[in-house]
């Protein structure tokens, strides 16, 4: 997709820009190189945990790499009218494509909140790889239902529940029941 390609653009021009090497970043980010380098190059997208550690490393807010455009004010979005959705995925270099983000806030300028509404297609993996990264999350569950793997801990959250979490302790979110799910997500990263 266009829109991911820019990220990893946007990633290499900060980096450039900072004077700071793709070694240093991968280093300070927890990547490999090699996926860093994907990342800039062929357009391969992070996970949302890795942007995170990304945009820390270069000591940015994540939306930096998301945004199309910067607005004063608030940001209004109506129904059926979100950004195109962003595929991230794993560590590993096969994507995650279970998980679509559409973001409800590209046009807010100096936001420190990501929110987005989240997608999830079942998943046919039953070892799911978990995640973190600094900051916190909120999650409303606007349709169907969803397991959280967090910590040692499982969570089942159905239709109108929600769970607010730290990020830093290892998780993981995918439908449950084999069914689609579409969530309310808020991210908040310090900078």
């Amino acid at each position: 997709m266009k829109n991911q390609k820019k990220i990893g653009k946007k990633i290499k021009a900060f980096r450039e820009f900072r004077k700071i090497s793709r070694e240093d970043l991968a280093l300070k980010a927890n990547l490999d190189e090699g996926q860093l380098e994907a990342i800039e190059e062929k357009g391969s997208v992070p996970s949302l945990g890795h942007l995170i550690k990304i945009s820390r490393a270069l000591g940015v807010r994540i939306g930096t790499f998301l945004d199309d455009q910067e607005k004063i004010g608030p940001a209004v979005v109506k129904a059926g009218e979100e950004k195109a959705s962003f595929s991230f995925s794993t560590k590993d270099a096969t994507p995650r494509e279970h998980l679509n983000f559409f973001s409800l806030a590209q046009a807010k300028a100096d936001r420190h909140m990501e929110p987005f509404v989240v997608e999830i297609e079942p998943s046919n993996e039953s070892d799911y790889k978990l995640s973190s990264h600094e900051g916190e999350e909120f999650i409303f569950v606007l349709e169907g239902s969803v397991e959280i793997n967090y910590g040692k801990d499982l969570y089942q959250l159905e239709k109108g529940d929600s769970i607010y979490l730290d990020s830093i302790v290892a998780h993981n979110i995918h439908a449950a029941a084999n069914q689609k799910a579409k969530l309310l997500a808020v991210i908040y990263t310090p900078v």
